[in-house]
């Protein structure tokens, strides 16, 4: 295998990518106390924090990286498909809370290689730091992961479900009568995919009809870290070019945890309609 990172990914230039969704995430903080909510055709939120900050980043990762690709959830797709990097920007992740004034939000970047997969991550959540403060989570190809400037630990005994984080709409999509644990909604969803490898109480996370900005950054961080998703069926996610380029929403739901813990999850927590497995 080539070593593409050292020839394309320039750690400085990362350093200055880091510094820039860091910034964002700030500024997102920032424009929360005077947002104004509006709706997309599809009835999801838009404001104006989300069009701002994606063309910000956008336009610093062609400054940087002019041959990488880039998706964002604000912007036209680049239909750069032998891009030997995708960058996956989501600006603001849980634009709905966001827009209501509540805390769980981030603007996440994630990075796949040209096998499409997820290997980098950059997720600023300035009102949802861990014990006060800001959390900043990073991860440059080829590293582990970082929160805060210090790497972020495997975790540990998450094989047994007995807490997770799920969207709002958990509820009216699963069978809940087989499972007796805690659900958390915190609203974004990179941050429900987060939850699993930086809080000590919460073992996995169900992701609900999802697209590429929703879980890239994170999926990258909990893969470093032994965990990884799947679907209803049992197989592991991977990434096709119609769900990055073509911004296709994914079809089925996607359990993330342990290996055991997916396997739990599946048996626990089947969608409405679905036997148990």
């Amino acid at each position: 295998m080539t070593d593409t990172i050292s020839v394309m990914l320039d750690y400085h230039k990362l350093d200055l990518l880091a510094e820039e969704i860091e910034k964002a995430g700030e500024l997102a903080a920032e424009m929360q106390k005077s947002v104004h909510r509006s709706f997309k055709s599809d009835g999801s939120v838009l404001t104006e924090a989300d069009t701002t900050i994606s063309r910000i980043i956008v336009n610093k990762i062609h400054e940087l990286f002019p041959e990488a690709a880039v998706i964002s959830e604000e912007e036209d797709a680049e239909d750069k498909r032998s891009a030997e990097w995708i960058f996956v920007l989501d600006p603001i992740d849980g634009t709905d809370v966001y827009s209501q004034g509540l805390p769980s939000f981030a603007v996440s970047l994630g990075l796949l290689n040209s096998r499409r997969e997820p290997v980098g991550a950059y997720i600023s959540a300035p009102r949802f730091g861990i014990g006060g403060g800001s959390l900043f989570v990073r991860m440059d190809p080829g590293k582990m992961p970082m929160m805060n400037g210090k790497e972020i630990m495997k975790p540990e005994n998450k094989d047994e479900i007995h807490e997770i984080t799920i969207g709002s709409k958990g509820p009216k999509e699963f069978d809940f009568s087989s499972f007796s644990g805690k659900i958390r909604v915190l609203g974004s969803t990179i941050l429900h995919l987060l939850s699993p490898v930086l809080l000590s109480s919460i073992e996995a996370a169900v992701v609900q009809k999802c697209y590429v900005w929703d879980i890239a950054a994170s999926h990258a961080v909990i893969k470093a870290l032994g965990m990884d998703a799947e679907d209803t069926k049992g197989n592991r996610f991977v990434y096709t070019d119609d769900f990055i380029f073509g911004k296709e929403q994914l079809k089925d739901y996607l359990y993330a945890g342990t290996d055991e813990g997916r396997k739990e999850l599946r048996r626990m927590l089947p969608p409405l309609g679905q036997n148990n497995l």
